[in-house]
């Protein structure tokens, strides 16, 4: 069972930037942007470089680099894989899909089974309507 099949390997859709420096080091993003359902998120790793780190020189920095994406890399394989999901297509963001489950020979299709879910108060909604605005103020939407 394949969670990732896409034209061009899954680093190859990564972005990298660079947000300000301060006084501990520099720091940097890794992101991933997918669609699910027609709609764009993403996945980020950040990670930093220590001033003592900068010091070293440049081979310093780009071993960090590589580290940071072999650890995002496989951070996205296992959420695939404990989400039970796969990355298909690519162009231009690859399509997050959940896994069919997988039919048993000679078994018949079951129906599905409902479960109830409680409904969330009034109280709960408004928290969580309240840390989903908290968290596109913090992300700039």
């Amino acid at each position: 069972m394949t969670h990732i099949e896409l034209p061009r390997a899954v680093e190859a859709y990564f972005a990298f930037a660079e947000l300000p420096a301060t006084e501990r080091g520099r720091h940097f993003t890794i992101t991933f942007t997918y669609m699910e359902k027609g709609r764009l998120d993403r996945l980020q790793w950040w990670w930093q470089v220590s001033k003592a780190q900068e010091r070293a020189g440049d081979a310093m920095v780009q071993s960090l680099r590589q580290e940071a994406i072999r650890r995002f890399s496989q951070h996205v394989e296992r959420w695939l894989v404990n989400s039970n999901h796969r990355l298909t297509g690519g162009d231009p963001f690859p399509q997050l899909e959940a896994f069919a489950a997988p039919a048993v020979a000679g078994s018949a299709p079951q129906a599905a089974t409902a479960v109830a879910v409680p409904a969330e108060s009034s109280e709960e909604k408004n928290y969580v309507e309240a840390v989903r605005e908290y968290a596109r103020m913090a992300v700039g939407r």
